[in-house]
């Protein structure tokens, strides 16, 4: 009998992280959690640990970590970046998944790159970072990257068996999120409750601003070229409202394979944990009679500039990308404490990319500079006005 795989969840407390947990605990045969990591909220953490009998947990915030090892002595508690660094690179660990927020994911995914260990990867901002280091890590020491968004991981069933030199094109779909249906809405005026009212998906703060913002997808390109080995100029973007086809592939031959489930991101967490085999999860089928019709159109530019302030970030390449991404990131919680309006997001982001001198093939500390000089700027842009 196969023993069953060990899996590492970074981010636990968070949508993916629950997911996840509930992907393990529907095939129990198939997946043992052995360490579990968050940020800060030590309650659920906790909980979690006790639930899925897993004795160890990393908590990333040192003041939060002290407070876990006195009210769980049944646990053993890791503490602060390094913590979570040692977790991700654990000895007979099979898969971490990456679920952390931001770039705080960065340095524990190259530590388990680094030591050979398979990362699942839903944290947009490694690639987007620092995409070049990341993948050649994974290729130096053999290790996996498997995309855990649903459109990466569409993509990457698209291609099982697959050349990459057979594909014409990528093309990734968005929801489209709250807005992408409104013609008339005045983006100076759209409040944070209008902005968190996403339509299909159930997500964090920042994620389902970033989708309606349509910055998720721009990011989405970038982590799509390094993933996949294809250039930015054939990678596409269309808005599916339904959420239904998470991405399609083309190939030269003019054909088009897509995948399709329910809009529920246990789909992609499980086939990245399984891959490249399947199993049943006991997830819901897709009803194709129930969900018809689909509609398909182009994103309109002009109304969500983050698609092209992405595409010009990641056609710079160097630090750029990772000061979009800090600026966004920053800018996003700008207007989640009601600092900014909605389109000050996408304005903060482009003031600083215009004073950013990008750095040409940094390194590892180049990009950290890089970010964090991003998030001081889109602060002071912020407060200059």
């Amino acid at each position: 009998m196969i023993p069953p795989q060990k899996i590492v969840i970074l981010g636990s407390t968070g949508s993916i992280g629950q997911s996840t947990l509930r992907v393990c605990a529907a095939l129990p045969e198939q997946f043992e959690v052995v360490g579990l990591a968050a940020m800060s909220r030590i309650e659920p953490l906790i909980d979690q640990a006790r639930l899925h009998g897993v004795k160890t947990i990393a908590v990333a915030d040192v003041q939060s970590a002290r407070i876990a090892a006195d009210r769980a002595p049944d646990l053993t508690v890791w503490s602060g970046a390094e913590g979570i660094e040692r977790m991700a690179a654990g000895e007979g660990v099979d898969t971490v998944l990456c679920a952390l927020v931001g770039m705080a994911g960065l340095r524990p995914v190259l530590a388990a790159l680094e030591r050979g260990t398979d990362v699942a990867l839903a944290t947009k901002e490694v690639l987007v970072a620092a995409g070049g280091r990341v993948t050649a890590l994974a290729r130096r020491t053999g290790a996996h990257i498997l995309p855990v968004d649903s459109e990466h991981s569409a993509i990457f069933q698209c291609l099982q068996g697959q050349s990459v030199g057979r594909v014409k094109r990528l093309v990734l779909t968005a929801s489209g999120g709250p807005f992408a249906a409104r013609a008339d809405i005045d983006f100076e005026k759209v409040t944070v409750a209008e902005a968190l009212n996403h339509p299909r998906w159930n997500m964090g703060k920042k994620v389902t601003v970033d989708s309606a913002t349509l910055m998720n997808k721009g990011l989405e390109i970038m982590e799509a070229h390094w993933l996949f080995d294809v250039p930015l100029d054939r990678i596409d973007v269309v808005i599916h409202p339904e959420s239904i086809v998470h991405s399609m592939v083309e190939f030269i031959d003019g054909s088009v394979l897509a995948q399709m489930s329910p809009p529920d991101m246990r789909y992609a967490i499980q086939y990245a944990l399984t891959w490249p085999g399947r199993f049943d999860g006991g997830l819901p089928p897709l009803d194709l009679v129930k969900v018809s019709p689909l509609h398909f159109k182009s994103p309109d530019p002009s109304r969500f500039p983050g698609l092209s302030l992405a595409r010009s970030a990641a056609a710079t390449g160097g630090t750029m990308p990772a000061v979009l991404n800090a600026a966004n990131e920053e800018a996003v919680s700008l207007f989640l404490e009601g600092r900014i309006p909605f389109a000050g997001i996408w304005r903060t982001v482009e003031v600083v990319m215009a004073r950013h001198h990008s750095i040409r093939d940094p390194e590892l500390e180049a990009i950290l500079d890089a970010d964090r000089w991003a998030r001081t700027a889109a602060r002071e842009t912020v407060n200059a006005r």
